[in-house]
């Protein structure tokens, strides 16, 4: 099982540059998890994609229901203290407080492309590439 951050969920199900990469990582270990978080920053990014790229909303909840499919029972909520606690010893947001807590909660890794997010939350963050 891995932790994923929103990015990763949105380059799997969003054509691009990689989504290969994020394919290979789904194949190495299809156990993925994200805090409940991962809802409205998915639904944030496809609602950027259906007004900057003219996504269709079909395809907004088809991508949103893959995702939310793929993280059936292993949607978590996260403590605030556990947050506040992270977010204090690494100076990373609220948001990215959370995946963070919950990989280190879980005792897994914390998959995302933010290199500075990788810079701050020490060894329980990598890249894609680090897994697969």
């Amino acid at each position: 099982m891995i932790v994923v951050d929103t990015n990763v969920l949105a380059y799997l199900y969003l054509p691009g540059d990689r989504t290969a990469e994020v394919q290979a990582l789904l194949e190495t270990d299809p156990e993925w998890a994200a805090p409940v978080l991962w809802r409205s920053e998915l639904m944030n990014v496809l609602c950027t994609y259906m007004r900057v790229k003219g996504l269709a909303l079909s395809k907004c909840l088809e991508v949103f229901d893959l995702a939310d499919a793929l993280l059936s029972g292993r949607t978590y909520t996260t403590a605030p203290l556990k947050v506040f606690a992270v977010s204090e010893r690494t100076g990373c947001s609220g948001y990215d407080s959370e995946f963070v807590a919950l990989a280190e909660e879980l005792g897994v890794k914390l998959v995302t492309y933010d290199t500075k997010l990788i810079s701050r939350a020490g060894s329980v963050a990598c890249l894609p590439g680090e897994i697969v």
